[in-house]
């Protein structure tokens, strides 16, 4: 503990961000950060606990509480506060890969557990970390680090998504050969195509497959495993000593309602997919992409998904947006039945709803409310949206509580276009089907108790298609773990784990 005082000294000061109506008018990030002096006094204001649950990475009452990868937070920031930054990349990297996907996506569940935070304000454990890892690669820390020595095991990783990329990861610093396999044109899963570059620009990404393709690892485009026309799963496990599948929680929820089949209802993924593809390839000059310009625009999901799609819409340049949640709005601050260090069950206003309050001047969220009908003209185009309250009641039959339309509180919304944000239900079908995989009750892989084996000897599983949908430091944890699983049936033993 560098400074005893420091969280008495320093108060908490995090990276400005650009003023929404400026920012919207591009696609990068936003975010500046402080100088390197500021930053080792926010570094100082770590006391060290003696029971550090920023770290801790543990479900309390449901939710995690601190890191699920188990980052040595108050360690690394003691290196920031003495300025001894290659040292803090090294713990850093101790535990997680991939410092600079987390440090710009991660909602942070270190610091919701953070002990200044018990009666004040958190360290600034994820902008740390971003001002840690970065600074390596200015520094030149970050070059190929390839294995000394090959086992000799060959392992085919199904996916690039953060728990595939994880996993190829580990084994390959153990010295096993890996060959991840995406169906997509470029590497990344949602790290590329379903984050929005205002959290994550791709350049980043490119920049990390650039420096894993260098240490050995070999990744192969556009390969659909298990489809009709792509490679099968009999290929895979011929040639190689083990396949690892990653292939994320495709399945989108959806809106079965009146009017389902209206031009102008689309996933929000592939809304988020279309302009990240329209960027990368013409910086959006090519219209090959679905747009919300000019168009009254309704978001049905209230999580991370859907305020992507609020401030991508709002840079697309739509004419109004409304986003629809089925729950009541959380509390602003922690009610008494939701302590710390349980995560904080409380209102968040993200990047997207304040964007849409500096231009709109109200916030485009809607509680305790869902889509009844979708309206269309003579065309099939979608022209509005039939909206309705909804109450919580408790169920008869199971005790539980459920929302419950109100009858008379129908409201009709202008929309030419509407982006499903409700969450996905699962892997893809066919891909189960292929390896003859044994499912979960909700169509997740059912894997072994404690390790991340399949019903199928030497196939193995890991991140959203096992757990369900979850967000990218669950799914690094994923790869570590499935990653010691996978050394140990190929070599006997694993020593991946500390």
């Amino acid at each position: 503990m560098g400074k005893p005082s420091g969280f008495l000294d320093y108060e908490r000061v995090e990276n400005p961000g650009e003023e929404p109506l400026q920012r919207i008018k591009t696609y990068h990030e936003f975010h500046t950060q402080i100088d390197e002096d500021a930053r080792k006094e926010q570094a100082a204001r770590c006391m060290n606990c003696g029971v550090p649950f920023c770290q801790y990475g543990k479900n309390i009452c449901g939710m995690a509480s601190g890191c699920p990868l188990n980052n040595l937070c108050p360690d690394w920031n003691d290196m920031i506060y003495k300025g001894h930054w290659n040292e803090a990349a090294e713990l850093l990297m101790l535990t997680n890969p991939f410092p600079e996907f987390t440090s710009r996506v991660c909602p942070a569940l270190c610091e919701k557990a953070c002990t200044n935070g018990l009666d004040g304000d958190p360290v600034t454990v994820k902008e740390n970390e971003y001002a840690v890892i970065e600074k390596a690669y200015a520094s030149g820390l970050m070059e190929p680090k390839p294995p000394v020595k090959r086992s000799g095991k060959k392992v085919a990783v199904v996916g690039s998504g953060p728990s595939g990329l994880s996993t190829a990861y580990w084994l390959n610093k153990r010295g096993h050969s890996v060959t991840v396999y995406e169906k997509e044109d470029r590497p990344g899963g949602l790290l590329m195509y379903g984050i929005p570059n205002m959290k994550l620009e791709k350049k980043t990404v490119m920049r990390r497959i650039d420096l894993m393709k260098a240490e050995g690892i070999e990744f192969v485009f556009g390969v659909d495993v298990g489809s009709e026309s792509g490679m099968s799963a009999k290929y895979l496990k011929e040639n190689y000593d083990a396949v690892v599948l990653c292939c994320g929680s495709q399945t989108p929820r959806d809106i079965n309602v009146e009017g389902r089949d209206a031009k102008g209802i689309y996933f929000a993924v592939d809304f988020l997919r279309s302009t990240t593809k329209a960027l990368l390839e013409s910086n959006m000059s090519d219209a090959k992409y679905i747009s919300a310009k000019y168009k009254n625009v309704v978001v049905i999901g209230g999580g991370d998904t859907g305020n992507d799609c609020v401030g991508t819409s709002l840079r697309h340049g739509c004419k109004s947006i409304v986003q629809l949640e089925m729950m009541p709005a959380p509390p602003v601050t922690r009610a008494a039945n939701n302590p710390w260090p349980e995560w904080p069950r409380v209102l968040k206003t993200d990047y997207g709803q304040e964007e849409a309050i500096a231009v709109f001047g109200s916030d485009p969220r809607v509680y305790c409310t869902t889509v009844k009908k979708f309206i269309k003209n003579d065309l099939g185009k979608l022209t509005a949206v039939e909206t309705v309250q909804l109450k919580s009641v408790k169920d008869e039959t199971t005790g539980r509580m459920k929302m419950e339309q109100v009858e008379g509180t129908e409201k009709v919304i202008p929309a030419e276009l509407v982006l499903i944000a409700a969450g996905f239900l699962g892997p893809r079908k066919y891909i189960s089907e292929a390896f003859g995989l044994d499912l979960t009750p909700r169509t997740n892989f059912a894997c072994s108790d404690g390790t991340h084996a399949t019903s199928v000897p030497g196939v193995f599983a890991a991140g959203d298609c096992v757990r369900g949908q979850s967000l990218v430091v669950w799914g690094l944890r994923e790869g570590r773990d499935c990653a010691y699983d996978v050394d140990k049936y190929l070599m006997g033993y694993s020593n991946l784990r500390g």
